[in-house]
């Protein structure tokens, strides 16, 4: 599922400040879930992986020797090892290993590009950590805990259908 087709267009005037702390908010939140994300990445902890969800005017690039997040606007150039482009939910669902990347790469939904043992050493480290990102970020919303993980599975799950996708 593309995000919907007007959503793009208000995200396209977030400033890019703005987008990078989002972004480096939501980063930090995961490594703190997570401290051992990178650790199985061997030799490519020092890769950078450019993240190009296709539907949002952002891209992100992640280096994860320096655990720190940027943020871009698509089309800007980065100076990545790898790069994974596709729909901004699929993107996410990869990062959660619900879905099944070899089937994405092969159907054409998401381009790999780069260093592909770069990009099998962070898949591997991704499948360690079983990430939730619905229990991880809903952990920051205090209170209303409960709530947005309901949004987030919601979200998550209807984008996913509407993808045809199954969970793994």
């Amino acid at each position: 599922m593309l995000i919907q087709p007007k959503l793009p267009g208000a995200i396209r005037v977030v400033p890019l400040p703005l987008a990078q702390r989002v972004a480096t908010l939501l980063f930090d939140q995961v490594l703190t879930k997570h401290p051992a994300l990178f650790d199985r990445l061997g030799c490519f902890e020092t890769s950078r992986f450019a993240f190009i969800p296709n539907d949002l005017p952002f891209a992100f690039l992640i280096c994860p020797a320096k655990k720190a997040i940027q943020t871009f606007r698509r089309g800007t150039r980065m100076a990545a090892d790898a790069t994974i482009e596709g729909p901004f939910f699929l993107l996410l669902a990869l990062v959660e290993g619900r879905v099944d990347g070899d089937a994405l790469f092969f159907s054409r939904r998401l381009t790999v590009t780069g260093n592909m043992e770069a990009v099998l050493a962070l898949r591997n480290a991704l499948d360690d950590n079983n990430i939730d990102l619905a229990e991880d970020l809903a952990s920051t919303a205090g209170p209303l805990q409960s709530a947005v993980k309901v949004a987030i599975v919601f979200l998550r799950r209807h984008a996913l259908t509407a993808e045809g996708l199954a969970w793994n």
